[in-house]
């Protein structure tokens, strides 16, 4: 058939708009589409590091963001369930010599991608897709609404569902699934005037969100971000009222101090995360997943981002070769789950086994203290954040035993 597009991406997050960036340089013709106007805002910590920033110097937006509203951040801030604390410098990742990341609110952020691809490729804001289009089994296109009211229809070579945890598309194709136990849920909050504010991204595991965090961000002028995540199994089973716990966290004897005089702006807002510490199904006939989507977030920091664009940019190069050779199908469309698994697949096993390590209170107090006291430890931490150590060294229990017990 004659389609109007090699691909269309549901949803202009940092994933799907990653993708058509990504897709554009190799030649294809996209379509970018969002139910929303941009700006938008997101809820989200606001953090951008690690594997993020790969992509954006790849893009050449690093100026632009570096000049966007933001903080700019050195480091990151862990501390155990008995107060002990430790800050680890971040270093240069393996594929640049950028050592610092940033703190940018996903209103903002979101926004630079969004019209950096609006320049590229083509966009529909304020269309919301209702339902993908099927012909013997194979996806080739979506159906619409735009807010005037209007049904629109486009076809594609290839749907890329970037519509976030509860996608339309995976929906729509019997994908969607909600299993508490690869689930995170999480507040989120903007406080002015809370003190002791560094260049310093920070993750608390106090006891009460175990397994989970409490996180202080710092945001620009003089803003924090606040919030908490917890897994949403182990938030149900001690019965955790996830807002009351937000605002437990800030009136702890830990934190208490810095909150005293802190002002909340607007609400506390609570969001679902699925995690990648289980592989979904992420391909069919005509159709790949990407982003939360696909379930790719971080089980152990709750990070989507990096892994967002990551798989942003690993979709539309195989896209771009499945064009080349003419194929749409579920057994080409596997080569995207394949090389997504290959660059991801161990970093999520290992955020899993940390995120499980977390639910043991005395062995979360062992690793700080001993990062605290080691610098060993904390170079390693710092790799594991940086992406400098190998995949194999980093699952390995003996290199975990050793750097604890020596």
């Amino acid at each position: 058939m004659n389609y109007d597009y090699d691909a269309i991406i549901v949803g202009a997050g940092p994933a799907g708009s990653t993708a058509a960036l990504y897709a554009e340089r190799r030649g294809l013709k996209v379509l970018l589409v969002d139910k929303k106007h941009f700006p938008r805002d997101k809820i989200c910590g606001d953090a951008i590091s690690g594997k993020s920033i790969i992509y954006l110097d790849e893009l050449g937006l690093i100026e632009a963001l570096e000049q966007a509203p933001q903080v700019m951040v050195d480091s990151v801030v862990f501390s155990s369930p008995n107060n002990t604390s430790v800050q680890i410098k971040f270093i240069p990742t393996v594929y640049n010599n950028i050592s610092n990341g940033y703190v940018c609110r996903r209103i903002i952020f979101d926004n630079l991608l969004f019209q950096a691809a609006k320049q590229k490729v083509d966009t529909r804001e304020g269309l919301s897709v209702e339902n993908v289009l099927v012909k013997d089994g194979q996806v080739y296109g979506v159906r619409g609404r735009m807010e005037d009211g209007r049904e629109v229809e486009h076809t594609a070579k290839i749907v890329v569902g970037a519509d976030g945890f509860s996608s339309i598309v995976a929906r729509k194709l019997g994908l969607y699934e909600h299993d508490p136990d690869h689930m995170l849920v999480a507040t989120r909050a903007y406080y002015k005037g809370v003190t002791g504010m560094t260049n310093a991204i920070e993750l608390h595991y106090v006891d009460a969100v175990l397994p989970g965090y409490f996180w202080i961000f710092p945001v620009e002028n003089g803003l924090a971000n606040v919030g908490l995540g917890m897994v949403k199994s182990a938030l149900k089973k001690k019965g955790v009222k996830l807002r009351q716990a937000h605002i437990e966290a800030t009136r702890s004897i830990t934190f208490k101090e810095r909150f005293k005089d802190a002002e909340l702006l607007g609400d506390i807002h609570g969001w679902n995360l699925p995690v990648g510490s289980k592989r979904r199904k992420v391909h069919g006939n005509g159709f790949i997943l990407v982003g939360d989507a696909a379930g790719l977030i971080d089980p152990f920091t709750g990070e989507g981002i990096g892994n967002a664009m990551c798989s942003g940019k690993i979709a539309a190069e195989t896209i771009a070769d499945l064009c080349e050779a003419g194929r749409f199908d579920e057994a080409a469309l596997k080569e995207y789950s394949r090389r997504l698994w290959k660059a991801l697949g161990s970093e999520l096993n290992l955020a899993y086994r940390l995120q499980r390590t977390a639910r043991f209170k005395p062995l979360v107090n062992l690793i700080v203290k001993r990062a605290a006291e080691k610098k060993e430890i904390s170079d390693w931490i710092a790799g594991m954040i940086a992406g400098t150590i190998s995949k194999r060294e980093l699952l390995s229990p003996l290199t975990y035993l050793k750097l604890m017990f020596s």
